[in-house]
């Protein structure tokens, strides 16, 4: 993340529902919207049931226990170079077992080197992109590496990867490589109980706006140009109207002026199509999945 911050910097590039946010705002720093207090939780989150459930675990990280089959999507759960916000809901070395962990791209505030090397013998499979997956097995990590649309199974779900334009890397002063669009994705994942999109860090592309609408988004609103900006999150929700939103990449990073981790639920929600979809989550609440066509 550091490379972000020194492009935004230079200026190198112009970059059930709940209403739990409240707004720190400490001495000489602008006001930033976070969370309520984390929701600690433990090993009776990875017991099975007949539910999908649905935890935020801060920034892009989320944990999800679908009828036994547990997986997390880029934890941030320690080790990050930035000063953060919230306490992790839970730590490393609480989680009992993982079938999988999902990584969307090699950001470190994603990619959490630290997280994922104390959840590595924990964890069936790690799953990314072939860039990604690289960079595993170059730590020791047992990956896997995929194409942007194929498809792979974590037990009785099944993922598919959706495309992202999150390439910033190749304006960075200090660029090291050539970042292709398929080095990062977003996931749709498949349950029993519905689907999820995980849509990870991205400009707009066209392909967000045509899919099966998903039963949750894990919603990223960041109005910063290498995400969807608000603009582009508006677009994405009323493109899927009735799916509700779990709200991510907020909050949990301390960083008021720098717009991939400022955004703020109550500018969402006086903008969006069907405000009343917009999942504020606690770091560690559950969040039960239901098919759109339960909610109709």
């Amino acid at each position: 993340m550091k490379n972000i911050v020194l492009i935004a910097t230079l200026s190198v590039i112009t970059l059930s529902v709940h209403a739990q946010t409240t707004v720190k705002k400490p001495l000489n720093k602008r006001a930033q919207a976070t969370p309520h207090a984390p929701i600690p939780f433990g090993k009776e989150a990875f017991q099975k049931s007949e539910q999908t459930v649905i935890r935020w675990m801060g920034n892009g990280g989320f944990f999800i226990n679908s009828q036994g089959t547990t997986l997390m999507v880029d934890p941030l759960l320690k080790g990050f170079d930035m000063p953060v916000l919230f306490k992790a809901p839970i730590e490393p070395k609480d989680v009992p077992r993982l079938d999988a962990v999902l990584i969307t791209h090699s950001d470190n505030d994603h990619y959490s080197i630290p997280t994922l090397t104390d959840l590595a013998q924990l964890t069936g499979m790690y799953h990314a992109t072939a860039y990604v997956d690289s960079l595993m097995k170059n730590q020791g990590f047992r990956s896997t590496g995929h194409g942007i649309g194929d498809v792979f199974d974590v037990g009785k779900i099944k993922v598919t990867l959706t495309p992202a334009d999150h390439d910033w890397q190749n304006y960075a002063p200090n660029k090291t490589r050539h970042f292709k669009k398929a080095d990062c994705a977003g996931f749709l994942i498949r349950t029993a109980n519905g689907t999820i999109w995980a849509e990870g860090d991205s400009k707009l592309m066209p392909e967000h706006l045509t899919m099966v609408p998903p039963d949750a988004i894990l919603f990223d609103f960041s109005d910063n140009e290498w995400h969807f900006t608000l603009e582009g999150a508006l677009k994405i929700a009323s493109a899927y109207p009735d799916t509700p939103l779990l709200l991510s990449h907020w909050g949990t990073v301390d960083a008021p002026d720098f717009t991939p981790f400022n955004a703020d639920p109550e500018v969402l929600k006086k903008l969006v199509v069907n405000p009343g979809r917009v999942v504020v989550l606690a770091p560690g609440e559950a969040y039960v999945l239901k098919p759109l066509r339960e909610k109709q």
